[in-house]
């Protein structure tokens, strides 16, 4: 049985990542700022899975966190910070300050917080996975979305500088997952966001993807097969 760690999975991708590994066999552990929404996936998910409220731009709740399921279960054989939120859309000079530190916070603090906790017991026994969830808005960018954009590009450079201070047989990809139709996208994209898959759909080629990740992708951008792109 592998230990599937999974940030940001009370909905959306997260949560559909979290339904795959777990009918895989795997355990999956999982963590959202909403304490109701983790109990209601335990429940469904049933015995042999751990889902707590966790709010990943806090340092100590992730340390106290991170060292509770590594005590408990070892360290992760997988690890995906999904974990992101975005600013309403408008241009720059708009986004409000408390908006903009809560990308920042979230999108690229919350990433290296869990980083800094798991990868250490990780290290220690010689592998595992890291998968940091990118975007289109990492490797392009649109009007609206600076802060986002900001926070995803962010992630591409860390992930590339992470990939290589790891030991041999360990690897970091940046994972672009395309566009889906999640309660972010229809944040930016109102109604026409039903144009494209929602994360039932994407699960389909998504989780053997990341089921599928290994040392040999060390340090790579990579996207979700079949994945529409921006």
């Amino acid at each position: 049985m592998r230990n599937i760690v999974v940030t940001g999975c009370s909905r959306g991708l997260g949560e559909a990542l979290a339904r795959f590994f777990a009918s895989k066999g795997d355990r999956v552990i999982g963590c959202s700022r909403s304490a109701c929404r983790m109990t209601e996936l335990g429940s469904e998910l049933g015995d042999g899975h751990d889902f707590s409220p966790v709010d990943v731009s806090d340092d100590e709740w992730v340390r106290s966190w991170a060292t509770r399921i590594v005590n408990q279960y070892g360290a992760p054989d997988l690890l995906i910070n999904n974990a992101a939120v975005i600013a309403p859309n408008a241009p720059l000079w708009e986004v409000s300050r408390a908006d903009f530190d809560r990308v920042i916070d979230v999108n690229i603090k919350g990433v290296a917080n869990v980083l800094r906790y798991f990868l250490p017991p990780m290290i220690e026994r010689g592998k595992g996975i890291v998968a940091n969830f990118s975007s289109g808005w990492g490797r392009s960018t649109s009007p609206e979305v600076a802060a986002y954009c900001a926070s995803k590009w962010a992630i591409e450079g860390l992930t590339q500088s992470l990939a290589q201070e790891l030991p041999e047989g360990m690897a970091a990809v940046a994972v672009n997952p395309g566009i889906i139709d999640t309660e972010m996208l229809q944040s930016c994209f109102g109604a026409g966001a039903s144009h494209y898959p929602d994360a039932r759909e994407w699960i389909r080629a998504a989780g053997p993807f990341f089921a599928g990740l290994t040392a040999a992708q060390n340090g790579r951008s990579l996207t979700v097969p079949g994945a529409l792109e921006d």
